[in-house]
C-alpha cells in the first residue's frame, strides 16, 4: 500500500528573468509606405531580425489608436486623438512624451524611450525620439508626423 494517497514530485524551476535574446524574434520585413510586407524577387517574404522586427513593432505600435480595434487589448497604441483637447503646445508635447513612452514600455525588452525633438517647419508636427532595448549597446532614433 502506498504511503500517500496523492503523488508528490517537485515543480521545475522557472527563471524569473528569461533571457532577453528570446524577446528580439525576428519576423518579416513590413513596409510601412506601401502597406504590404516586402518579398524578394522570388516572392518570397524577405526576413527581419530580432532588432529591426523590434522597430517595426515600435512604429505599429506608435501608429496605432489606443482601444480603436478590438484586435488589440487597451494596453496597446497611442492616445493621439485626444490631442485637440489641449489648447497649448506644452501641454500637446507632455502628453504625446507620455502616450508614446507608455505605449512603447508595453513591451518588455525597451529599456526607455526619451530625448523627444519637436519639429513644427512642414506644417505638421514631427516628433523624433530615442528607444533603447535592454541588450542594445545603443539607440535607436524613431520619427512620426502628427
Amino acid at each position: 500500500m502506498a504511503d500517500q494517497l496523492f503523488p508528490v514530485f517537485d515543480l521545475p524551476e522557472i527563471p524569473d528573468d528569461p533571457e532577453y535574446e528570446e524577446r528580439y524574434r525576428p519576423s518579416v520585413y513590413f513596409d510601412f509606405d506601401e502597406g504590404d510586407f516586402v518579398r524578394d524577387g522570388a516572392n518570397k517574404l524577405v526576413r527581419a531580425d530580432g532588432r529591426e522586427a523590434f522597430m517595426q513593432w515600435c512604429q505599429k505600435i506608435v501608429a496605432t489608436e489606443r482601444e480603436e480595434f478590438l484586435a488589440y487589448s487597451d494596453e496597446i497604441g497611442t492616445e493621439f486623438e485626444e490631442m485637440e483637447d489641449f489648447p497649448d503646445r506644452n501641454s500637446r508635447e507632455c502628453e504625446i512624451e507620455r502616450t508614446i513612452t507608455e505605449a512603447l514600455l508595453v513591451h518588455p525588452a525597451t529599456e526607455y524611450v526619451r530625448e523627444f525633438v519637436f519639429d513644427y517647419s512642414s506644417g505638421v508636427a514631427n516628433v523624433s525620439f530615442t528607444v533603447k532595448g535592454y541588450q542594445w549597446e545603443e539607440e535607436e532614433t524613431m520619427s512620426t508626423n502628427f
